[in-house]
C-alpha cells in the first residue's frame, strides 16, 4: 500500500550498518520476490480453468474455450485478475487461499500473503533512483510516495515514465504483483469508456480501487500491443 506523502521521509530508511544496507534490503527483497511467487503459484492452482477462461475473455484473450494469445506473456493479465480481483458478491481467489493458509502471522509467509491480500492498483510517476537500491515513485492516483524495490525496472525504466502496476508493501519498501504496464495519460480516456458510467465519473482514487479498472487498463494495454513494448525477465537470486 502506498503511503501519503507526510509519512515520505520513513519510507526512504532501512535500519542496520550502513556499509551492508543495499545488501540487506536486496537480500530481504529476493526473499520475499520467492515467496510471493510460490503463493502465487498455489493460489492459481486452486483457481478452476473455467474462471481463468472466462478473465481471458474479458480481456479479449479468449473466444469460447480457446485462447487467443500473441504472446503466453499476456497470461500475466489473466492470472493478476484472477487471483486479485472478483466481483462484489463474490470472494477473491487470495482470500479463500488466505482462510485455508496455516502461516504464523509475522512468518514471512504470513507477512507476504498478508501483503498480497492488501495489494492496491497504482499508476506510478517514476521520479528518481533511491539512494540505496530500487525507485522512488508517486501513486498519482492516490498522490503518495512509494518506495518501489523491482530489480528489473530499475534497469530498464527512465525518471519520468508512467507505469500501471499492482503494488504489494511487505514492509518500509514495495514489489510488484507481477504485472506491469507502460501508461500514458491519454490511455485514461479509453479505459474509463470501458467503465460503467457511474463508476467512470467517480473521483480516480475510488475507481482504482474496483476490479474493472485494472481489468480495463490492462484491456487497453493489450488493444495497444503493450507487449511488443516490454518483457518479463526473471533476474537471478544473486546480484
Amino acid at each position: 500500500m502506498a503511503l501519503p506523502l507526510a509519512q515520505q521521509q520513513s519510507i526512504f530508511a532501512w535500519g542496520g550498518d550502513t556499509a551492508s544496507t543495499r545488501d540487506d534490503i536486496l537480500a530481504r527483497y529476493l526473499h520475499l520476490r520467492e515467496i510471493s511467487k510460490k503463493l502465487n503459484e498455489e493460489v492459481l492452482r486452486c483457481i478452476p480453468a473455467d474462471a481463468l477462461l472466462n478473465h481471458a475473455r474479458r480481456l479479449g484473450l479468449a473466444q469460447g474455450k480457446t485462447l487467443l494469445l500473441e504472446d503466453m506473456d499476456e497470461m500475466y493479465y489473466v492470472y493478476d485478475l484472477a487471483v486479485y480481483t472478483a466481483p462484489a458478491d463474490r470472494s477473491r481467489a487470495i482470500d479463500r487461499y488466505a482462510r485455508s493458509a496455516r502461516f504464523e502471522a509475522q512468518s514471512d509467509e504470513g507477512v507476504m500473503l498478508d501483503a498480497m491480500r492488501r495489494s492496491q492498483f497504482v499508476i506510478l510517476l517514476i521520479e528518481q533512483r533511491h539512494d540505496e537500491v530500487g525507485l522512488i515513485a508517486t501513486d498519482i492516483i492516490r498522490n503518495s510516495k512509494v518506495w518501489l524495490l523491482d530489480v528489473g525496472l530499475e534497469h530498464s525504466i527512465d525518471d519520468g515514465e508512467l507505469m500501471a502496476t499492482r503494488l504489494l508493501t511487505p514492509g518500509a519498501f514495495s514489489m510488484t504483483a507481477g504485472v506491469m504496464v507502460p501508461f500514458e495519460i491519454e490511455m485514461l480516456e479509453p479505459v474509463c469508456s470501458l467503465l460503467p458510467q457511474r463508476l467512470g465519473s467517480s473521483k480516480l482514487s475510488r475507481v482504482a480501487d474496483d476490479r474493472r479498472f485494472a481489468e480495463a487498463v490492462y484491456k487497453v494495454a493489450l488493444a495497444d500491443s503493450v507487449m511488443d513494448r516490454m518483457a518479463y525477465v526473471d533476474f537471478p537470486d544473486r546480484l
